[in-house]
């Protein structure tokens, strides 16, 4: 699609997991907004229902069948926000997909911001929430964190990559393949297609109903799908240069090591047969270099295997959606 295009249709892709207390709400604010918008541009407004265990589903089935733009995706049960990402993303027909939380504190009146910002040619567009309305400590603090980190490695500047809210070329994600927790490294992960990312403010709402999913626990999971990803974005079509360098760092150090141990050997006259410094040092080189290289190279072969085989990292029970009569 040309950039300078006007878009005219776009996809609202909203993962959801017990979330029945915000539901209703939602989406009247999301067709306020998207009828407002209606002259310009189609939609459609796509719920991936994660296996909720509330109200959720049933909500969502009656909006469906009050709303004909509505679809409706069922998991057969938690996947986890990647994978219904992703999801809404091979389901969706517009030129345009948005992603936006099913928790009320992104605001739908941003999505005409980002699409226009879409019409000026960018290919992605992340939202940042400048005024970010969570605690400080267990939310803020741990993202800032995280966000300067995840851009120092990728080299791709984003003051917020835990926004949800964001708008993509659907050509630019129909072709990214997500595992994990990788839909925050979206923006990331394009940039080795050559897409251009702009970054717009955003209003962050405070929750007002239903309980946060998220905690300090993801950071962990969180700092190893960016070795991932920076792996992934670096060396997974040249590996040589990413375990070259392991290699001839660990075998730099034995030989130091080594070095040391044979002088005080033959110009000391010291027994180092059973120094702990030589099994500690040759123990810890050889494990720390097993784990990160099987870890790695495990990552490579599960991306293989998924997409050789065509194997989807979701399941879906049932799809919901209006077929169009010819």
């Amino acid at each position: 699609m040309n950039g300078s295009e006007k878009i005219r249709e776009i996809s609202v892709v909203i993962p959801v997991y017990n979330e029945e207390e915000n539901l209703q709400a939602l989406h009247k604010e999301i067709t306020a907004v998207l009828d407002d918008m209606a002259g310009e541009v189609a939609s459609e407004i796509i719920y991936v229902d994660d296996g909720s265990k509330d109200g959720s589903l049933k909500i969502l089935k009656e909006l469906f069948e009050s709303d004909d733009r509505v679809k409706v995706i069922q998991f057969r049960r938690n996947y986890g926000q990647t994978a219904a990402i992703s999801a809404g993303f091979q389901h969706a027909k517009g030129e345009v997909i948005v992603t936006m939380d099913a928790d009320r504190q992104n605001d739908p009146r941003d999505i005409p911001r980002l699409i226009d910002k879409i019409n000026e040619g960018f290919d992605v567009v992340s939202g940042w929430r400048k005024d970010r309305k969570d605690p400080f400590i267990n939310r803020r603090l741990p993202s800032m964190i995280a966000n300067g980190l995840i851009s120092f490695i990728t080299r791709v500047r984003l003051h917020d990559y835990g926004c949800t809210l964001k708008a993509y070329r659907s050509e630019i994600v129909k072709n990214i393949h997500l595992y994990g927790e990788m839909h925050r490294f979206i923006p990331a992960i394009a940039s080795w297609l050559g897409v251009s990312i702009a970054e717009v403010p955003v209003n962050h709402r405070p929750r007002v109903a239903g309980k946060s999913k998220y905690g300090i626990s993801r950071t962990i999971r969180v700092i190893l799908d960016l070795i991932t990803v920076k792996f992934l974005l670096s060396f997974s079509t040249r590996p040589i240069q990413f375990f070259g360098v392991l290699g001839v760092l660990s075998g730099g150090v034995g030989f130091l090591i080594g070095l040391y141990l044979t002088i005080l050997k033959y110009v000391y006259r010291q027994s180092i047969g059973g120094r702990p410094l030589l099994m500690l040092a040759v123990l810890l080189i050889f494990i720390g270099v097993q784990f990160v290289s099987m870890g790695l190279l495990g990552e490579l072969m599960a991306r293989t295997y998924h997409e050789t085989q065509g194997k989807p990292i979701y399941w879906i029970r049932e799809v919901y959606e209006r077929t169009s009569s010819s």
